[in-house]
């Protein structure tokens, strides 16, 4: 699947090999070491757990699973948009619900309201019975409105480990699998919750969207073969 010099050479592109001034010591075996007190990670590292990812990923999928894409930072909100609607898995581009894994049922319920609201006609909506129901709607959209299935997701992605924290928690008490970019200023006891890594400067947009494009096509080939 990679031809590693030039996966290599594209990944240094992004700059995916610039991390943070103070590596934790769980994330030393990933650096390849330190310029002007900033962390170089080792790229070989990385393409070696890029690889472990996208495999389970493909294993994933070929067992007919869904993987919820989790993201908090606004700059990446239409790529992770585009990927999981390319892929049809589904996406939060927002803060973390607390309990959105962990209290399932409530949030079917809540969900279930939202699609509800989904189904009525814009024109329903802008009745007098109706419209006080909009601010809530519109609430609940944010929320729901990358959500596609019904059924608890069988892997979380993410995007930005450290914002992301609660939703690593919940995931690992449920021994739910997550696939997660982690920079090299990653709490430990985060990191060791987190069953595939992947190390990189998770602030880099180039390399989200080289990582989502490789993401869409694994998906898709998986899919159909």
């Amino acid at each position: 699947m990679f031809n590693s010099e030039k996966v290599i050479q594209r990944l240094l592109s992004t700059k995916a090999h610039f991390g943070n001034r103070t590596p934790t010591s769980d994330f030393q075996p990933y650096l390849y070491g330190l310029r002007n007190e900033i962390a170089i990670i080792d790229l070989e590292r990385t393409l070696l757990y890029l690889r472990r990812a996208c495999n389970f990923i493909e294993y994933i999928i070929r067992s007919n699973g869904h993987i919820l894409f989790v993201n908090t930072n606004p700059q990446n909100n239409q790529i992770i948009q585009k990927m999981a609607k390319e892929t049809c898995q589904s996406y939060i581009n927002h803060k973390w619900i607390g309990g959105f894994l962990t209290n399932w049922k409530h949030i079917f319920h809540v969900q279930a309201h939202f699609q509800h609201f989904e189904n009525l006609s814009l024109k329903a909506l802008d009745t007098a019975q109706h419209i006080r129901k909009v601010p809530r709607y519109k609430k609940m959209k944010k929320c729901f409105e990358g959500i596609v299935t019904n059924d608890i997701p069988d892997c979380l992605v993410i995007m930005n480990a450290n914002q992301n924290s609660m939703a690593i928690l919940e995931a690992s008490q449920l021994h739910i699998p997550i696939v997660c970019l982690i920079d090299s200023d990653i709490p430990s006891k985060l990191q060791q919750r987190i069953h595939y890594p992947i190390p990189v400067n998770d602030d880099s947009l180039e390399f989200i969207y080289l990582f989502c494009h490789l993401i869409t096509q694994i998906v898709n080939y998986s899919r159909i073969v």
